[in-house]
């Protein structure tokens, strides 16, 4: 007889939050310059990206993750930059799915769906998350401001049903007088499709994007414009940790997400840690400063040693940026979400 799988026990911080997921940035570029994430003031022709050399490699992203999934992560997050642009992104997947204790998840912009989805399936990833601010062109292309068409990402979207990802996600960052008026047609083009639409309220992530709260648009103001046309009934969470507030039409025509991080702060749940592109961890996704592992992998530390210093960095966390945002707190350097992943 088989021995029975004796499962991780899960690292606690000092909010008594377990360790269960893991974001990993595998590429600080972009081909977007979404005014929320990577503006064209801060990101534009002489923004200087990381060397190759300065890249984890597959193979020490395989390292770490095994290392992570003996500490307790059950998920993994590919995020960028736009991670489609890492080439050969399905190498690494595939490593990632041989790991074989892992649910595997990507976040992309979908321009590059339509040629990467189907080797992406094949390689083991498990579900997708596609961004897509607006349905029509106009306020789509203010956003990206790169001129990149809706149409391209719903190909990218169709693309990824057809390889076997489904329910896909879409998510829309919602900033006031820029986006807030596709909130409906995007609820209405979504509906009954199969996917979950979900709205991310405009967050002040890094010190580029220019944030002010007069830019939010709440999540009780989402939800109240969608209730307008469509009625809405709330949803019980999926699990403990989950960042999305979910809600089904009441016809039973799919269900919505939103992601409420400015004025319904879900810090006291958060069981996140966060992999730069160059091996940094980051305990917050607006911390100011990470910590260097690529150093020690590349210094000959054993998996041990590096396991013992993601418990030690774990364990010491007492992150909640959210719940304590005040004037001050916004002001600070943080450190840019394209480095670190949304």
């Amino acid at each position: 007889m088989d021995a029975p799988l004796v499962k991780t026990p899960a690292l606690i911080d000092r909010l008594q939050r377990p360790l269960r997921d893991l974001r990993i940035s595998v590429t600080d570029r972009c081909n977007f310059r979404c005014v929320y994430c990577m503006p064209k003031e801060s990101f534009g022709g002489g923004h200087q990206f990381m060397r190759r050399s300065e890249l984890l490699s597959f193979e020490e992203i395989h390292r770490l993750a095994s290392i992570f999934a003996d500490q307790g992560v059950h998920k993994i997050r590919l995020t960028g930059g736009e991670p489609l642009l890492r080439e050969r992104l399905e190498l690494l997947v595939e490593k990632l799915a041989g790991i074989g204790k892992l649910e595997l998840t990507m976040t992309t912009n979908g321009s590059l769906l339509t040629r990467k989805a189907q080797a992406l399936r094949s390689a083991g990833l498990n579900r997708l998350t596609v961004s897509l601010d607006a349905i029509d062109d106009a306020t789509f292309r203010a956003m990206n401001d790169v001129g990149f068409l809706v149409k391209d990402v719903l190909d990218g979207i169709e693309a990824a049903s057809r390889a076997g990802f489904g329910p896909i996600k879409i998510n829309m960052v919602v900033k006031r007088g820029l986006n807030d008026h596709a909130i409906l047609p995007m609820a209405r083009h979504f509906r009954g499709s199969g996917h979950i639409l979900r709205f991310i309220e405009y967050m002040d992530v890094g010190a580029s994007n220019g944030w002010r709260m007069d830019d939010v648009v709440s999540a009780d103001e989402i939800v109240d414009k969608i209730n307008t046309e469509f009625l809405l009934e709330p949803l019980p969470g999926n699990y403990v940790g989950e960042v999305a507030r979910r809600w089904r039409y009441a016809d039973g025509n799919g269900e919505i997400g939103v992601i409420a991080s400015v004025t319904q702060a879900f810090c006291a749940d958060c069981n996140r840690l966060r992999l730069s592109t160059d091996g940094k961890l980051f305990t917050c996704l607006f911390a100011t400063q990470g910590h260097d592992l690529r150093e020690m992998l590349r210094s000959g530390a054993s998996d041990d040693a590096i396991a013992s210093r993601i418990a030690a960095i774990w364990q010491a966390r007492e992150d909640r940026y959210s719940e304590i945002r005040t004037a001050a707190t916004v002001n600070l350097k943080k450190i840019e979400m394209s480095y670190i992943g949304g």
